[in-house]
């Protein structure tokens, strides 16, 4: 038996006026959808602790059953999934391209995502690239447009704070040690060489050729770099040896890439078209197909991105676009008694308020021969409250997975060295000497 966790990223939401009060999820035809959930148990999920707004890597990490203190950060992830050279001991942090105006208070970021040609990205991104001092190399490796990872090498350390502001109208923000480290020398020079980068970012870039022409066209210059989520790959157990399951990782963006190769996970990398109906049944094709995996994890962000552009109505439209794929899925996979099917997310993101993502919990459904199949007929964030499985968070969701595949170990029982949570563990045979 296998467990295929479909996992429609940033699904949850807040109530909308111009939905009659309610979510998208609510609001939206959702046929397919609600009928996994008439065959199902549901409850709702949390990553983490209700009113926490997580981001997704962090997300998935914790979903998988790892700690909040073994996160290697966002800007690690995200270069171990871009491909880019990241070893043990470097820190890599996220790092943008944008526009501050030198103003009284500092410099107070003015265009935070700004729209730039492709090339005028790498001739400024170019003039950035490296930087040395302190004994660190600093170097800036462009991924998608203004974006980036500024990757340190040497004694470093990624117990640093932000200088994105994100919010434009802040100013750019002093790089600081965070409060446990202050006293840390490797983090002491990692901030200073960080502030130190920053300011010769800004005098470069506003004197740069290019910044020029934008000016004499009316247009704002490009003249500072922000970095943001540090981070540093560290020693983990992989999903494998943890959990006894053979995963596979099914998504697009580089970030679940990333997710994937630090747990351990194989991975598959689709493409996202303007056919999100498309996108994700051939991607449960792919799950459904992939029968060397115990654990495969389908991943799609287009409720996310709707959530993003501030429309409920979008979004709707978004949830139900994913809905109309779902036939493949109660055709194969929930019908299938050899398959352990699973719809649920990783956090809310709202289409309304100032916050990225918001801490709401998120509806859950499990689909499978071992399962208690109780009275919820709707999926959404109200219905699934009602549900069996009552509320899951955290690493009770790998427990419950393991526990709904008969694989959950008796506590207690030790069949290897290791006191793993699945059976039959690793284990050693006698042998006759």
């Amino acid at each position: 038996m296998r467990c295929i966790l479909l996992l429609l990223d940033g699904l949850g939401d807040r109530s909308h006026s111009i939905l009659g009060g309610k979510t998208p999820l609510q609001a939206a035809h959702t046929p397919n959808l609600n009928q996994i959930t008439a065959l199902g148990m549901t409850g709702l999920f949390h990553p983490h602790l209700q009113g926490t707004a997580l981001p997704s890597e962090l997300a998935h990490f914790l979903m998988f059953g790892y700690r909040m203190e073994e996160f290697p950060g966002r800007g690690a992830v995200e270069a171990l999934g871009e491909g880019l050279d990241i070893r043990p001991g470097d820190v890599a942090l996220l790092a943008r391209i944008f526009s501050v105006a030198q103003e009284p208070e500092g410099l107070v970021l003015r265009h935070e995502n700004p729209a730039l040609e492709r090339q005028d990205c790498r001739l400024l991104q170019e003039a950035v690239r490296s930087f040395t001092r302190h004994g660190i190399e600093g170097e800036f490796l462009p991924t998608q447009g203004i974006g980036g990872i500024l990757r340190l090498r040497g004694e470093v350390s990624n117990f640093v704070s932000d200088s994105n502001p994100i919010t434009e109208g802040r100013p750019l923000l002093e790089v600081l040690p965070l409060r446990a480290q202050t006293d840390d020398l490797r983090t002491q020079y990692t901030a200073q060489f960080l502030n130190d980068y920053l300011r010769w970012c800004y005098r470069t870039l506003s004197q740069h050729p290019l910044n020029g022409q934008r000016r004499q066209q009316g247009l704002p210059a490009i003249n500072a770099v922000g970095t943001q989520r540090a981070g540093m790959l560290g020693a983990l157990p992989s999903f494998t040896d943890k959990w006894g399951l053979k995963g596979l990782m099914i998504a697009a963006g580089a970030l679940y890439q990333g997710i994937g190769q630090v747990v351990g996970m194989a991975t598959r990398r689709v493409k996202d078209t303007d056919d999100p109906s498309g996108d994700l049944r051939q991607r449960l094709e792919m799950a459904y197909q992939a029968t060397d995996y115990d654990f495969i994890h389908v991943h799609t962000k287009v409720a996310d991105e709707a959530g993003h552009s501030g429309d409920p109505l979008r979004k709707q439209r978004a949830i139900e676009a994913i809905d109309s794929a779902l036939g493949y899925a109660i055709d194969s996979m929930v019908a299938n008694d050899d398959i352990l099917f699973i719809v649920t997310a990783d956090h809310s993101t709202a289409a309304s308020g100032t916050m990225i993502h918001t801490g709401e919990t998120v509806p859950l459904v499990m689909t499978g021969k071992y399962i208690r199949r109780d009275a919820v007929e709707t999926f959404d964030e109200i219905s699934c409250a009602a549900g069996g499985l009552s509320l899951v968070r955290g690493q009770e969701l790998m427990y419950l997975i393991l526990n709904f595949l008969d694989r959950g170990k008796l506590w207690g029982l030790m069949d290897s060295a290791d006191d793993q949570p699945f059976t039959p563990g690793t284990s050693t045979p006698l042998r006759l000497d």
